[in-house]
């Protein structure tokens, strides 16, 4: 059985899992440029090494009350459905291995979170890790006006 690696993030207590195969880097949080007219979850938009990357505050989207950013918050930079975001989120501690028989079917709501952002819930050294879904964290609008953000910045 092959083992699947995470990024364990926090955002405020809880811990979730993101596929590292989707995440390209984590960086540290710098100054994000604000988007006039964008959805309150898209902070902005940061130059990624030459590429124009919208930032989306990972707790606003998935309506985990938020917390102001600290020394330890992270942009996870990541692709989903070909375009490069940043997800903010509150630290980015660790990588494991999950093997995927452990992971289980998410209840309808967890930790606040909707089910339809999650992957499903794996029991991690005797705590729950919450899997993010990337693909459906942003829907077919917003991957709409994710594009359009970027397309504004050229």
């Amino acid at each position: 059985m092959e083992m699947t690696k995470y990024i364990v993030v926090k955002l405020k207590e809880q811990s979730y899992g993101v596929d590292v195969q989707k995440v390209l880097s984590i960086e540290r949080l710098e100054e994000v440029t604000e988007v006039p007219r964008s959805s309150p979850f898209i902070k902005g938009v940061i130059n990624i090494r030459g590429e124009t990357t919208p930032i989306i505050d990972l707790k606003e989207r998935l309506h985990v009350e938020g917390t102001e950013p600290t020394v330890d918050s992270r942009i996870l930079i990541v692709t989903t459905e070909g375009t490069q975001i940043g997800l903010i989120v509150d630290s980015a501690t660790e990588v494991i291995d999950i093997d995927p028989a452990v992971i289980e079917q998410a209840p309808g709501i967890i930790g606040g979170v909707h089910e339809i952002y999650l992957k499903g819930v794996a029991k991690v050294a005797n705590k729950l890790l919450i899997l993010l879904d990337l693909e459906r964290i942003l829907d077919l609008d917003e991957s709409n006006e994710i594009q359009e953000v970027i397309a504004d910045q050229h």
